[in-house]
């Protein structure tokens, strides 16, 4: 079965690990995952810039591990990402921003994206409000 995976809550909501298990059950399941879409505040797991205390599991290292693990096709809203401030080297150079804070694994693309993948998966997941 193919998984396309929307994540729409930011890294300090429990979506953002719901997601990121259920994700990872669909692996370990002998499924694929078509695309993930990051949206609306679920940008910011594409974030560099967030520290987590030292005690706390760092859920963006957890998903940027996965992706980069399993070879994914994760793209970042360009819209949302652009007005949270998660830009990679070509958006920042381009806004004339003082760094990126993404990057690899990550791509920056437009909705078409979510639509395209919800074409070609049997299944579309969204985590989020």
């Amino acid at each position: 079965m193919n998984f396309a995976i929307a994540l729409l809550a930011g890294p300090q909501d429990p979506a953002a690990r719901s997601a990121l298990r259920f994700a990872e059950a669909v692996i370990a399941s002998g499924h694929n995952i078509s695309r993930l879409f990051f949206y609306r505040d679920g940008v910011y797991v594409a974030s560099r810039l967030g520290v987590q205390p030292q005690d706390e599991i760092d859920i963006c290292v957890e998903w940027r591990s996965f992706v980069e693990r399993e070879k994914l096709d994760a793209v970042v809203c360009i819209a949302a990402a652009l007005r949270r401030g998660v830009l990679d080297e070509a958006e920042a150079q381009r806004w004339d921003s003082p760094a990126a804070s993404t990057g690899d694994p990550y791509t920056l693309s437009g909705l078409g994206q979510w639509v395209d993948a919800l074409q070609s998966a049997d299944r579309a997941v969204t985590f989020g409000n």
